[in-house]
């Protein structure tokens, strides 16, 4: 392809977290740059999070008494993929979080601190999940997108990918475009920048590399169909990781609201239609979604009581379930099992056991860790959740400063990729997944790949 409508010195494929603040990051260099998104708005998998992102020794850690650093960062990641991850990309995550969190913060005005309610757990080993207090997701891909407009950088808006060109080097020279009307542009760019979502929408992707997740519910965005990942492939591009998804124990069934971990970790339980508890619910926050589903009719019931709704009430999760009155509500626990259909006695005596073993500060019969927790006590609360696929972990193989490499192990001279598009550190399944490292990974390679490519255009 050598004729192209116009040329744009960077083009950012999709404008959620990863690819707006690759779009700043370009445009700071003094690049010109395009964003194109396939939806009439702003959202994507950005917009249906919590807008937390993992980062290590934040000035907002210290102020809070965290000690944290990269190095404990990394060690975190290697441990809760067990290794099965690249060392490379980890390190280029753990070193550069912080960085990339306080220049948004610094440079954009980003309100993002230290979120104390969120404990060190699930793999974390210090507190080191930010965001916005009371806002979500989707308020982060707002405010990025009042900046880009602030900078003047374009937003193409119900705009889909549907081919990347390259030269005979394999240099990347344009793509092609379709319009909401249909229309096929083509489009020039000296370097770009694959910022999409995963392919949890995708079933055929999902069924080939995810097939265990055939029985979940899918929780994500319903744009994220993996065109960049194939379009990348096709160019001779590595993927890995392609098994690696964030799955989630605590969909609301009918509400589909996530209830937040928060809950859990402040002394909330998971029983099944039984009453009877099936995992340590301090364990494994995506892995934790298999064992729900090899229940009973995949459901459970979230137990929890008046007191840790309290202390989770400004989640906004939490506060929407709040306010649609979502919870069974009850005095006893024989009362709660009646509303949840289970057996009295048997749910009563699960939730006597876990009272005995946080009064004699052990562990229960499920491994789980009292000591900073209190299992749920009159008024009790119940809220009926399935497991969900919420988004994949697996994509085009990056190095350290976000290039797409090929199969060979070498770089794209001007191919980057982030957010969705990338492979994240999760390992090869859902068990490596650490709280909030979605949007981890799509603020700090969006970052590092939109300074990479606005210094190639502006040199």
């Amino acid at each position: 392809m050598n004729s192209f409508e116009l040329t744009v010195p960077v083009i950012v494929i999709g404008a959620g977290a990863c690819g707006a603040v690759a779009a700043l990051a370009a445009a700071e260099t003094g690049a010109a740059v395009m964003v194109v998104e396939r939806d009439d708005r702003a959202g994507g998998s950005t917009g249906m999070s919590q807008g937390l992102v993992c980062a290590a020794g934040t000035r907002s850690q210290a102020a809070h008494g965290i000690a944290d650093d990269a190095d404990t960062f990394f060690a975190d990641i290697m441990a809760k993929a067990q290794d099965k991850t690249d060392p490379v990309l980890a390190r280029t995550l753990a070193d550069n979080s912080a960085p990339a969190l306080e220049w948004l913060i610094d440079r954009h005005g980003l309100p993002w601190e230290l979120d104390t309610r969120f404990r060190a757990s699930y793999g974390n080993s210090r507190q080191r999940l930010h965001g916005w207090p009371a806002h979500s997701g989707l308020d982060m891909v707002q405010f990025l997108h009042a900046r880009m407009s602030d900078a003047g950088i374009d937003v193409l808006m119900e705009t889909k990918l549907v081919d990347i060109f390259a030269d005979a080097e394999n240099r990347i020279i344009g793509v092609a475009l379709e319009r909401a009307d249909g229309a096929i542009e083509h489009i020039g760019c000296d370097t770009l920048i694959l910022a999409a979502g995963g392919f949890g929408a995708n079933r055929a992707l999902t069924d080939r590399y995810m097939p265990e997740t055939r029985s979940l519910r899918y929780n994500g965005h319903e744009g994220s169909h993996g065109e960049a990942i194939v379009l990348g492939e096709k160019l001779g591009a590595a993927i890995a990781d392609m098994g690696a998804y964030q799955g989630y124990a605590m969909l609301t069934d009918p509400q589909g609201i996530s209830v937040p971990p928060p809950v859990l970790l402040e002394g909330g339980l998971i029983v099944n239609k039984a009453g009877a508890r099936f995992t340590d619910e301090t364990l494994d926050i995506a892995g934790m979604v298999h064992p729900l589903a090899s229940q009973p009719d995949g459901i459970g019931w979230v137990i929890y009581d008046e007191r840790i709704e309290a202390r989770c009430a400004a989640i906004p999760e939490l506060a929407a379930l709040i306010e649609l009155n979502a919870a069974k509500v009850a005095e006893t626990p024989e009362e709660l099992a009646r509303l949840i259909g289970a057996d009295p006695a048997g749910f009563a005596a699960t939730i006597a056991a876990a009272r005995s073993a946080a009064s004699k500060n052990a562990p229960d019969v499920m491994g789980r860790d009292w000591t900073d927790a209190a299992p749920p006590r009159a008024s009790f609360r119940a809220l009926r959740v399935v497991g969900a696929l919420y988004h994949t972990q697996g994509g085009l193989q990056v190095d350290a400063g976000a290039r797409v490499l090929r199969q060979d192990g070498t770089a794209f001279a001007n191919l980057f990729a982030g957010g969705g598009s990338a492979r994240s550190v999760s390992g090869p399944s859902s068990w490596g997944y650490l709280p909030a490292m979605g949007l981890t990974t799509a603020i700090t390679l969006g970052w590092l790949a939109g300074r990479a490519a606005g210094a190639l255009v502006t040199v």
